[in-house]
């Protein structure tokens, strides 16, 4: 009996070690090529997932996340769920510290709780100095309130900058307080500024879209970045997404390279 056991975890070593090499040797075959800098996730059925195990509410989401549709009792379970993960990211030993992630909650942090928005905004300031990577979280998040939130700060922008004028020429001579907003040229919103005061201003537009559950659908997820995008569309649920899944995206990613590159040269 004893010999089976160390026979079986000689066998289990074995594999283990196989294991850990095939996957180095599958990173550097895909090392080789292009690279993405930036992969977004819509983490779709986490509820599906939930009820084909059986699991107890809330037990998918703990692989996943969701938006706040739901019912109350439901929004209660993210929430605490939400704010757990989140001062978990806070731990020294959390893989955010262990790789130089830094944090970023992207949506209307005003729509969280109380507790939830002081445990958000203080994983951004503890990994504020991490430079290796960049994890933007979308939490109260939609791609058309994002875009709206972008036009209004666009437009205070524009505004300031009129007003700026304004002063400074009434400066320079009284009389032109009246007559320089009609003869000089305003300022227009364009889509740049629009850009620029993104929630997501603060990463590239995705190289890759995954949605997992089979779905091709955006769903109000980046609508304004996604334009020049792959889409990758697994029929796995959140849950279920892994390695292979991963290793799919940017394989599919580096066959349509140079297609994506034409493109966001043309625009």
């Amino acid at each position: 009996m004893e010999t089976q056991r160390v026979d079986d975890g000689i066998v289990a070593q074995f594999f283990e070690v196989l294991c850990s090499f095939l996957q180095r040797f599958l990173f550097w075959i895909l090392s080789v090529g292009p690279i993405p800098v930036h992969i977004s996730f819509i983490m779709d059925g986490n509820r599906r997932y939930e009820k084909t195990r059986k699991l107890e509410p809330g037990m998918g989401h703990r692989a996943g996340i969701d938006n706040f549709k739901r019912r109350p009792e439901e929004v209660r379970i993210l929430m605490e769920l939400l704010q757990e993960k989140i001062e978990s990211l806070l731990k020294a030993e959390s893989i955010v510290h262990q790789y130089g992630i830094r944090v970023h909650f992207i949506g209307n942090l005003n729509l969280l709780d109380d507790s939830v928005r002081a445990a958000a905004e203080k994983a951004m300031l503890a990994t504020a100095s991490n430079n290796q990577a960049v994890l933007c979280v979308c939490i109260a998040y939609t791609s058309t309130d994002e875009i709206a939130h972008a036009s209004t700060e666009a437009s205070r922008n524009i505004y300031t900058e009129i007003q700026s004028r304004v002063t400074d020429a009434a400066d320079d001579d009284d009389d032109l307080v009246k007559s320089g907003p009609q003869t000089q040229e305003h300022p227009a919103i364009n889509s740049e500024d629009i850009t620029k005061n993104m929630y997501m201003a603060v990463a590239p537009e995705p190289d890759i879209v995954l949605r997992s559950s089979g779905e091709t659908r955006l769903s109000n997820f980046l609508l304004w970045q996604t334009s020049n995008s792959i889409l990758y569309s697994p029929g796995a649920l959140w849950p279920e997404v892994g390695l292979k899944h991963l290793v799919w995206a940017v394989l599919n990613f580096q066959r349509n390279y140079s297609y994506l590159q034409k493109i966001r040269k043309q625009t």
